[in-house]
C-alpha cells in the first residue's frame, strides 16, 4: 500500500520542529557536529566547531536541514544542493579556526537551506 502523502508532511514537521528547539536552547550530545570530533587528525575548522558549542549547534542545524532537503527535492535538483553543499565546504575549510568567519559561513549557508526549502512545491 503506497505511503500517504500526509506521512511525509508529518515526518517534515517533526523535523522542522526539532530543527526550531535548536536554536531555543534545547541541551544536545557533546559530540553533536556533523563529523568525528574525536578523529586524532582533525582539520583547524572542525577542531574550532568541536571546541564551540554555538558553531557545534549551526553545524548539527546545517546538516540536518540539508538531509531533510535533500530527502524532499526530486533527483536532478538533488544534485545541485548537493553540488552547493561541497563548494560550501571548501569555503568553511577556508576559514580555518576564525570564528567569526565560521560563523559567517554558517550563516550564509542556513540562509541559502531556508531559501531552497521555502521554493519546494508542497501539495495544495
Amino acid at each position: 500500500m503506497p505511503k500517504s502523502p500526509f506521512a511525509r508532511l508529518s515526518q517534515t514537521a517533526a523535523i522542522l520542529a526539532i530543527l526550531s528547539g535548536l536554536g531555543a536552547g534545547m541541551p544536545l550530545p557533546a559530540e553533536a557536529a556533523s563529523f568525528d570530533c574525536e578523529k586524532p587528525e582533525l582539520a583547524a575548522d572542525e577542531t574550532a566547531i568541536c571546541a564551540n558549542r554555538d558553531l557545534n549547534d549551526m553545524d548539527v542545524k546545517m546538516v540536518t536541514t540539508f538531509e531533510l532537503i535533500t530527502g524532499l527535492l526530486p533527483m536532478g535538483n538533488r544534485g545541485v544542493v548537493q553540488d552547493e553543499q561541497v563548494a560550501w565546504l571548501s569555503k568553511r575549510q577556508a576559514c580555518n579556526a576564525d570564528l567569526a568567519c565560521l560563523r559567517t559561513s554558517y550563516t550564509e549557508r542556513l540562509a541559502q537551506l531556508k531559501t531552497v526549502y521555502d521554493m519546494i512545491e508542497r501539495p495544495k
